[in-house]
């Protein structure tokens, strides 16, 4: 029995004779079926490295713990993402910021429309600023929501602000909060996305400042009294696209400080501690789904 296909609703795609994804490097006249056919879990990161390493941890994971024989695969095209495939699984860089995650998000969802993927199931890791949280909490992101809370991705269209409704997978997010053990402390909520790092997350140690120490509290205190758990940069358009294109979705970043506290980040020995905590829970995840599929 087929599964649960990708969509997509653009007219124009059947006029191309080939679609070309022209930043990771493939076309749909490749042989991308035989290729990506068979991904179920897709994983993106910001970081080319941190995405790159966590490949090679999931490949001994799945090695070690389901006895699972594969190797990671790099299929890098160029220099602006990297990629790599593990199995049934995709790893992804995506870079910084809406405009940058957009691009590849888009890209990937077309390659695996064509390579007839089926039941698909995409979850972006990372780091975040933390909201009245301890650091190292990992935040399991209940709605992705813009800089007034709400769960919508703005992006212009034809000189018009359209707006999109986000959505992540409750199921999916309470699958991966119960496997997180005692090792990783984890928090539900909401995520913001800011459209920069420094003044749209309402900091004070960017290069330019208009507002008060007392308005920026303000914000914050609002934002967490509306259930705001952490910002970060990409998750109103990560979850909108894949919920557009049918497919489930969840955000899964670790805070690295509580931005009640403070605004900035120090790469120390907890930094790194903590950066592991989300790819740890993601990885649980990916052998667990893994193991229940070999199941079958």
């Amino acid at each position: 029995m087929s599964g649960k296909r990708i969509t997509l609703s653009n007219p124009h795609l059947k006029d191309l004779e080939s679609d070309k994804l022209y930043h990771i490097g493939f076309t749909s006249s490749d042989n991308l079926k035989e290729l990506f056919g068979d991904v179920k879990l897709v994983f993106l990161g910001g970081s080319s490295n941190r995405m790159r390493n966590f490949s090679q941890m999931l490949c001994e994971e799945l090695k070690t713990n389901l006895n699972y024989d594969t190797e990671v695969q790099d299929f890098t095209k160029g220099d602006r993402f990297a990629m790599f495939k593990i199995g049934p699984i995709i790893s992804a860089s995506h870079g910084m910021g809406v405009p940058s995650a957009s691009i590849l998000i888009c890209e990937l969802i077309k390659l695996l429309y064509y390579a007839e993927a089926t039941d698909v199931i995409f979850i972006r890791v990372g780091t975040s600023g933390g909201l009245g949280i301890d650091p190292g909490t990992v935040v399991v992101t209940r709605h992705a929501v813009n800089h007034n809370f709400k769960p919508v991705y703005e992006i212009p269209i034809l000189g018009k602000t359209e707006c999109f409704k986000t959505g992540t997978d409750e199921e999916v997010a309470k699958e991966l909060i119960s496997l997180a053990g005692e090792d990783i402390p984890v928090a539900y909520g909401d995520t913001i996305c800011g459209n920069d790092f420094y003044e749209a997350q309402a900091r004070l140690d960017g290069p330019f400042c208009d507002y008060t120490l007392e308005q920026k509290m303000q914000y914050l205190r609002d934002a967490y009294d509306a259930g705001v758990k952490n910002f970060e940069m990409e998750c109103t358009a990560f979850t909108s696209l894949c919920l557009r294109a049918g497919i489930r979705a969840a955000v899964v970043c670790v805070a690295l400080l509580n931005r009640l506290e403070g605004d900035q980040v120090s790469k120390g020995e907890s930094y790194h501690i903590y950066e592991k905590r989300p790819l740890a829970l993601v990885a649980r995840y990916a052998c667990k789904k893994l193991k229940n599929s070999l199941a079958k």
